[in-house]
C-alpha cells in the first residue's frame, strides 16, 4: 500500500519547500490544518523545520468525527509545543468564531511591537498550510466568505500569492504549492486511506477494511458490536470479524457466500461518515 502512495505527489516536494520558504518572510504566523482523527499522520513532517520560530496555530479539523477525549489529549500535546490550538469543523464552521481571538493571542507580542512602532493598524498575516483533504480550502472559504481579498497591491505582498482578508485586521495567505504526509511509514498511509484521503481505486478495500478492524479492535471494539450486532473477541482474526459483519448485514452472493468486498466498502463508508461514533485512530506519544 505504501508503494502505491509514495508517488502521490511526484515532483512537488522541492518546489513546495522553496515556495513556502520564499513566502514565510511575508507572514507573522502559520496556521496548520490537521485531521482531528489522525493529527500526526495528517501533518507534514518537515513543516517545523520549514517554518522555524514562526508562531503556529493548529486547527484540529473534523473534530465532530473524532473522540472528544483524544482531541483534548491532542490539544494539550500541541499546546505543550507552544502552538495555539482549536478543535474545529470547517464545513459547518464550528469553532471558527474563536479563530480571530486566537490569532491575536498568539501574536500578542507582534501586536505590541507594531503599536510601539506606531503601526497599530497593521494587518496580521497568517500562512495557511495542510496536506490535501485536511480542509484548507474549506477553512479559507469559510473565513473569507469565498471572496478573494484585493490586498495584492500592498507593499511586500506579491501578486502571485492568494491573499484573503477575513476581518479583525487579519489576512490569510493560501499555501503556495502542496504539502505531503510522511509516506515512508506504512501506518501513516493506512490511516490516510481509512479516512478517505487516498483514492479507493488504488487500494484493495478488503485489505483496508481488515486493517481498520485491527485498529478498532484495540480501543473501539464496542463500536463494532454496537453498530453491527456482532461479538468481537480480541483474539479473533480481522477476516473473521469482517465475515461476521457481512453475514449479519445479509451481504451474501450466490451460494450463500459472504460478499466481503461489499461488506468492506460498507465498513469503510460508515466509519468515514461517523456512523461508528467518534473515533480517533492515534494518540499523542
Amino acid at each position: 500500500m505504501s508503494q502505491n502512495t509514495v508517488q502521490w505527489f511526484p515532483g512537488h516536494m522541492a518546489k513546495t519547500r522553496r515556495q513556502i520558504k520564499e513566502s514565510l518572510p511575508l507572514v507573522d504566523a502559520v496556521t496548520e490544518l490537521l485531521d482531528a482523527r489522525i493529527p500526526m499522520s495528517s501533518r507534514n513532517p518537515e513543516l517545523s523545520e520549514l517554518i522555524g520560530a514562526k508562531p503556529r496555530i493548529v486547527l484540529l479539523n473534523k473534530c465532530d468525527l473524532a473522540d472528544e477525549r483524544a482531541t483534548e489529549q491532542w490539544m494539550r500535546y500541541f499546546e505543550s509545543t507552544g502552538a495555539g490550538v482549536l478543535p474545529v469543523d470547517c464545513r459547518s464552521g464550528k469553532g471558527l468564531s474563536a479563530y480571530h481571538s486566537l490569532v491575536r493571542k498568539v501574536l500578542a507580542q507582534k501586536i505590541e511591537s507594531n503599536e510601539k512602532k506606531g503601526m497599530s493598524g497593521k494587518a496580521l498575516r497568517v500562512m495557511v498550510v495542510g496536506i490535501p483533504n485536511t480542509g484548507k480550502s474549506s477553512f479559507i472559504n469559510r473565513m473569507s466568505g469565498r471572496n478573494r481579498a484585493k490586498v495584492a497591491d500592498k507593499p511586500g505582498v506579491t501578486r502571485q500569492n492568494q491573499w484573503f482578508a477575513i476581518g479583525s485586521g487579519i489576512e490569510l495567505l493560501d499555501t503556495p504549492g502542496v504539502l505531503w504526509p510522511k509516506f515512508e511509514d506504512p501506518e501513516v498511509g493506512d490511516k490516510l486511506a481509512f479516512i478517505g484521503s487516498v483514492k479507493d481505486e488504488i487500494l484493495d478495500s478488503e485489505t483496508m477494511a481488515m486493517r481498520l478492524i485491527e485498529v478498532l479492535k484495540k480501543d473501539y471494539r464496542s463500536r463494532l458490536t454496537d453498530r453491527y450486532g456482532v461479538t468481537v473477541d480480541e483474539n479473533e482474526e480481522a477476516w473473521e470479524i469482517l465475515e461476521k459483519i457481512g453475514k449479519k448485514r445479509g451481504m451474501l452472493v450466490r451460494g450463500g457466500e459472504i460478499d466481503t468486498e461489499r461488506t468492506s466498502n460498507t465498513l469503510l463508508d460508515e466509519y468515514r461518515a461517523g456512523r461508528l461514533g467518534r473515533i480517533t485512530l492515534e494518540r499523542p506519544e
